[in-house]
């Protein structure tokens, strides 16, 4: 496994990225770790990991440290942030994240810009095998982890990662949270998992949200521009809103599932990023119940 440590700018929010080589392919991810001071809980800290690491970990870090030292007030305990994203200094690496998070067989698409590479999806195995067989062994290395209260958080393409994961092999995590996540891509192959789904080990929270404004209406800014048609015509194929409500409803009348959706008003497909990481760490991270 190849390593690259970097501390720099770390004194203020406590974080660390390392450079992972992947075992099989070479390929690098970055991944963000994020460990609370002092010693962790009986059991472990509780973990969320996180999908698209170079956009959600500023974010997370700062939720994480203004909640949980005010745990009566907002009810957040102090636990460990995972993010696994890429050596880059940008918020995606759009070529990338197609393949990691595209479940299988994928396909392949048109260059993003002239002179790229094809777009390529169906990597999402070779993304599972990476997080479960490397980030996971390396993350328990570095802290003590409660296996039992662990999350996943994916948004868009990483929230339709999250659930196929979840349908492949529920036991991985105990909350699993997608938050627009894109159901409908390539011809709606999802919920072909999902009628495959008949029940739960155990307890599972599913909890899947998408933006107001993802819906059948454009937000007001968008409403005037000129490709307004274009962007209706879109969300008519997609239908984010329509599409997570539906599942949300058929897993919670799977046993052992607590499934929710929310809405989250007078947000977009991208602005609701730091909204829907809030409500992952609420969730991952409830305080435990009094004995």
């Amino acid at each position: 496994m190849s390593l690259n440590l970097n501390t720099q700018g770390d004194e203020w929010t406590g974080a660390r990225w390392y450079d992972l080589e992947d075992d099989k392919t070479g390929a690098v991810r970055r991944v963000f770790l994020w460990i609370p001071a002092g010693d962790p809980p009986k059991n472990g800290w509780r973990a969320l990991y996180m999908t698209d690491g170079n956009a959600v970990i500023g974010t997370a870090i700062d939720v994480m440290r203004t909640q949980a030292c005010y745990p009566a007030e907002t009810n957040v305990q102090w636990g460990v942030l995972v993010a696994i994203g890429y050596p880059t200094n940008e918020a995606y690496d759009p070529l990338r994240r197609s393949w990691d998070l595209g479940p299988p067989p994928g396909r392949t698409y048109p260059p993003f810009y002239e002179g790229a590479e094809e777009v390529r999806t169906g990597g999402g195995q070779e993304m599972i095998r990476f997080i479960e067989e490397q980030v996971r062994p390396f993350v328990g290395a570095q802290t003590t982890l409660d296996p039992d209260q662990q999350g996943l958080f994916g948004h868009s393409f990483g929230g339709l990662f999250a659930l196929w994961w979840l349908f492949r092999e529920p036991t991985a995590f105990k909350y699993w949270i997608a938050a627009s996540p894109a159901i409908t891509w390539e011809d709606s192959f999802l919920l072909e998992h999902l009628d495959d789904f008949k029940t739960a080990p155990g307890e599972l929270i599913v909890h899947l949200s998408a933006g107001e404004w993802e819906g059948d209406r454009l937000a007001p800014f968008q409403r005037t521009v000129k490709d307004a048609e274009s962007r209706l015509k879109e969300r008519a194929e997609t239908q984010t809103i329509a599409a997570a409500e539906d599942m949300a409803k058929k897993l919670a009348n799977i046993a052992g599932v607590s499934a929710f959706y929310e809405t989250y008003r007078h947000e977009n497909h991208m602005s609701v990023l730091p909204v829907a990481v809030n409500r992952a760490i609420q969730c991952v991270f409830e305080c435990d119940a009094e004995p």
